[in-house]
């Protein structure tokens, strides 16, 4: 892997007051606008702001309160050259992002949520995240059964795309995301990213977003290694840890990007990883 197509760190932009990642630290439209700026300073090659919190038993904003959060933060960040993924559900708040200039849409419900958001996608010619998704956010963790998670997200996710494809999205405009903590526990999680593979088999890029989810404080706490390390936002400082550990390993994996909180780390690991691969393939010649 040369540098040029080492993996991409795409940083989170949450315009929301009740994220689980940074304690609403970024509500504010100036705030977020900042951070946005400051990520990309970090050495974020995407910005994925987004209005609405997906943790597990979050209710869903209206639509216009997503308006009214999301789309002053895309269009400040846009015109300062920043490329931005607008994360929603919703058709209306996607189309007015990429009006504001973002050019990717990153549907957490892979447009089951709204399925006019496939149509979207391929009458606008903007890249289109496709996650595995089951049910919203406030009864999503109901839904965390399967025969064997890695076999039946790849079904899943296969099936949902034939209904992208079919709506008009090209394959070249498509990347997947096994959606890590929706609709998953923490073993479900590791079994994924352990099987990276399994989902990169379905031919598009995929995106890993691991950043600051539960499933990493349980294996710090269980380690023993969460012990009075704590952000401003109440985090344990060992997720971002963790986070830029699996974002060395998705890199290695090939995975097209990550989506993290702290970027600076994560952009470190992939640097590395990007290096490491070059020289091994070069010594392989």
């Amino acid at each position: 892997m040369k540098s040029a197509e080492r993996t991409r760190i795409m940083g989170v932009v949450n315009v929301t007051p009740d994220s689980f990642s940074d304690g609403g630290k970024y509500f504010k439209q100036g705030d977020a606008v900042r951070h946005g700026l400051d990520l990309l300073g970090e050495g974020a090659d995407i910005l994925d702001v987004g209005g609405e919190s997906t943790r597990p038993g979050a209710v869903r904003v209206d639509e216009d309160e997503e308006l009214r959060r999301v789309i002053p933060v895309v269009r400040a960040l846009a015109a300062e050259g920043a490329p931005i993924s607008v994360d929603t559900m919703r058709v209306s708040v996607a189309e007015r992002a990429l009006d504001a200039g973002a050019t990717i849409l990153n549907d957490v419900s892979g447009t089951r949520a709204e399925p006019e958001m496939a149509l979207l996608a391929a009458r606008s010619g903007a890249r289109l995240i496709v996650m595995h998704w089951r049910e919203h956010s406030v009864s999503m963790q109901n839904a965390a059964h399967y025969d064997e998670v890695r076999a039946d997200v790849v079904r899943e996710l296969s099936e949902q795309l034939a209904i992208v494809r079919h709506a008009g999205v090209p394959a070249e405009n498509i990347i997947v995301d096994p959606g890590l903590g929706f609709s998953k526990t923490g073993e479900h999680n590791w079994e994924l990213l352990a099987g990276l593979a399994r989902i990169q088999s379905l031919g598009y890029p995929v995106l890993v977003a691991a950043s600051r989810k539960r499933f990493l404080s349980t294996m710090l706490a269980a380690a023993d290694l969460d012990r009075n390390a704590r952000t401003d936002a109440g985090q344990a400082d060992g997720r971002d840890d963790a986070t830029a550990a699996i974002s060395a390993l998705s890199a290695a994996s090939g995975a097209w990007a990550v989506r993290v909180h702290a970027v600076r780390a994560s952009r470190i690991a992939v640097e590395v990883c990007a290096e490491w691969n070059a020289r091994r393939t070069a010594g392989e010649v």
